[in-house]
């Protein structure tokens, strides 16, 4: 994988050593953690992947993909990745970015969303991340034989708040004859590109958290001490730190692999889907098996909700089903190697 910008990471660190503490992350579960984001606005972090004349910081896509791991690392409770994707998705359809905090989302069964003659829309769309705090709400969705994309503003929005597993807002979004901000035929592959990038950002979220945990699991195995001496010396507790480093190398390099692909031969060919679709089976199992050695290692301690290790935990736990559950991206790429045929198979391999 190319690497992003160093000084990139280096200053977004530094700014979430000072922002992001666990008096921040406790403060933020069901709220929003205002002070934290005007902090990364100040500084052109959602904008990573805007290019400076209309606005943005004009960084790489590997400085995207970094800025998401390291925020991921410190728990950083702001919809940050949200922002960046809805943000790449309206440039690459050459719509205006707004400013401030966006998400973009394509309509699922369990939500409802229609446009009217006048182009107005009616609806609800349900666990939207932070639609409360909403500036900028991007709508991909079909109309009758083409598919539309719409920027709302976020002051027309009705919203019923909500939470989701890691103690986010997930919110239910009402839309009442609301007339878009800007609306334009985009490609029909579209909602595809959204998951895509979508799921690329949590594997490097996961990753990010996963290397927290890992960290973290060593520094409390070397401190806490019983029957005399530290819990790392202890054989279970060494194995189990082995496994979790092994889950935190498969998820890194899944996720690299990722992003490497889109990068190499575009987010819709076929060698970024099977790319993605592997990097996001493998970071949900890791996420899922890395969270449970973590407490496992932290025995009781790691249940505290004073302590931050859930700050952690339970948004792996949301994020490995975020763009598609691993379950549901290994059905589609069984039967897309399945379409494909045996011959094909490696070649599409050797792509990645």
């Amino acid at each position: 994988m190319t690497r992003p910008d160093p000084a990139i990471l280096d200053a977004l660190e530094h700014m979430l050593d000072a922002q992001c503490d666990a008096e921040v992350l406790r403060a933020a579960d069901g709220s929003w953690a205002a002070e934290l984001w005007q902090h990364l606005n100040d500084a052109g972090v959602p904008r990573t992947w805007i290019p400076e004349t209309q606005g943005g910081a004009g960084a790489s896509w590997f400085d995207g993909l970094g800025v998401c791991r390291v925020a991921a690392r410190y728990a950083a409770p702001v919809p940050l990745a949200e922002t960046l994707l809805a943000a790449h998705v309206l440039h690459a359809n050459d719509v205006t970015v707004p400013a401030g905090v966006l998400n973009v989302v394509c309509p699922q069964a369990y939500d409802s969303l229609r446009c009217d003659r006048q182009g107005r829309l009616h609806g609800e769309l349900n666990r939207v991340a932070y639609g409360r705090v909403l500036d900028g709400l991007v709508v991909v969705f079909d109309d009758h034989e083409e598919t539309r994309l719409a920027v709302l503003p976020g002051e027309v929005l009705g919203v019923t708040e909500a939470e989701n597993l890691a103690g986010e807002p997930a919110d239910q979004v009402f839309l009442s004859e609301v007339l878009p901000s800007a609306m334009v035929a985009v490609p029909a592959d579209t909602c595809e590109f959204v998951k895509r990038v979508g799921a690329t950002l949590r594997c490097q979220q996961m990753a990010g958290a996963l290397e927290h945990l890992l960290s973290r699991s060593i520094a409390y195995a070397s401190t806490r001490e019983q029957f005399g001496r530290p819990v790392a010396k202890f054989q279970a507790v060494q194995h189990n730190l082995a496994d979790l480093a092994g889950e935190v190398s498969a998820s890194c390099a899944a996720a690299n692999a990722a992003g490497s692909s889109i990068a190499r031969c575009g987010v819709l060919s076929d060698q970024a889907f099977v790319a993605v679709a592997s990097a996001k089976i493998r970071s949900g199992q890791a996420a899922s098996n890395g969270a449970s050695i973590a407490h496992q290692v932290h025995g009781a301690m790691g249940f505290a909700r004073e302590y931050p290790l859930h700050h952690y935990s339970r948004r792996l736990w949301v994020w490995r089903d975020d763009f598609g559950a691993e379950t549901e991206w290994a059905e589609t790429l069984g039967q897309f190697v399945a379409q494909q045929g045996a011959d094909a198979l490696w070649p599409t391999l050797t792509a990645i």
